[in-house]
């Protein structure tokens, strides 16, 4: 495994090793307790996948630095040529790639995996279109979710958090229908997938969420504010408020995944944003 002394990452070497398997996080750091740490960077040189029989793809550059050829550069040296090195050493072994629902170009409605994956707005998205071209190229299993929740998420609920101002966040857009993953979602459908055919699949709970209601859910007593997306986009321009262009892209359009190729499979989402909100995060 890559990126498991991650927040996904975690989550999946967890789940693995309650599976009885012996796990290896190759990284900077070492993974949850219980597995074994083998030191791979990324953006460096090739990792040792010495005795591996699957290896499951987690560790990407992540976040929302300010545009710019720098952290184009950044994102891809981690996304497209760390990708290159892993899927080199793979061989032939099943590799299971976590991508991102960020790849796919930006619609307001249902979206299967056929949907254009191109005019990505951000390094982020853009790199990890690229990384998951040369996956599937190989002959990877490709998992697509979308904004990631859970306990202990750096990224999601934080960026929300920090976006209110007085009481009031400001959401780009009106009301619309989002697609999130659980990821309690996402882990399961990781230790699950490589045994899938190989090509790409939607990840994310049952049904779609309410914007506006899902945020004043995940924040009680914050009141939602709609502006127009023009106005967002240039407040993300200039990094006013904490606005990103990355967050505007989640949270204005309404990409709703198709995940039936999934349940194809057998997998079904066993997890909803109300088992978030219901339940203490767990502690050690």
């Amino acid at each position: 495994m890559t990126g498991a002394s991650g927040f996904c990452g975690g989550y999946v070497a967890r789940g693995a090793r309650a599976l009885g398997a012996d796990v290896v996080c190759l990284g900077r750091r070492p993974g949850p307790e219980g597995t074994r740490h083998v030191r791979w960077d990324a953006a460096a040189g090739p990792p040792d996948l010495s005795g591996a029989d699957v290896v499951v793809h987690l560790a990407a550059a992540v976040g929302d630095p300010a545009s710019g050829r720098l952290a184009e550069r950044a994102f891809h040296a981690i996304n497209v040529e760390g990708a290159r090195r892993l899927l080199d050493a793979a061989g032939g072994r099943p590799v299971v790639w976590v991508s991102s629902g960020s790849v796919y170009r930006a619609h307001d409605g249902v979206v299967t995996e056929d949907h254009p994956v191109d005019g990505q707005r951000t390094a982020y998205g853009r790199t990890k279109a690229a990384g998951e071209r040369l996956a599937l190229s190989a002959g990877a299993v490709v998992l697509r979710p979308r904004a990631v929740y859970g306990h202990g998420d750096p990224h999601l609920l934080p960026r929300l958090r920090r976006a209110v101002r007085r009481g009031v966040i400001r959401l780009p857009g009106p009301d619309t229908l989002l697609s999130l993953t659980a990821v309690e979602n996402l882990a399961d459908a990781c230790l699950r997938a490589y045994a899938w055919p190989a090509g790409p699949y939607n990840i994310a709970d049952a049904a779609p969420y309410p914007r506006n209601e899902t945020i004043a859910r995940v924040l009680p007593g914050v009141r939602v504010r709609e502006v127009p997306v023009p106005v967002a986009l240039a407040a993300a321009a200039l990094r006013a408020g904490g606005v990103t262009r990355y967050a505007v892209e989640q949270l204005a359009y309404g990409l709703v995944l198709d995940i039936d190729r999934a349940r194809a499979q057998g997998w079904e989402p066993a997890r909803d944003l109300g088992d978030f909100l219901h339940h203490a995060e767990p502690t050690g």
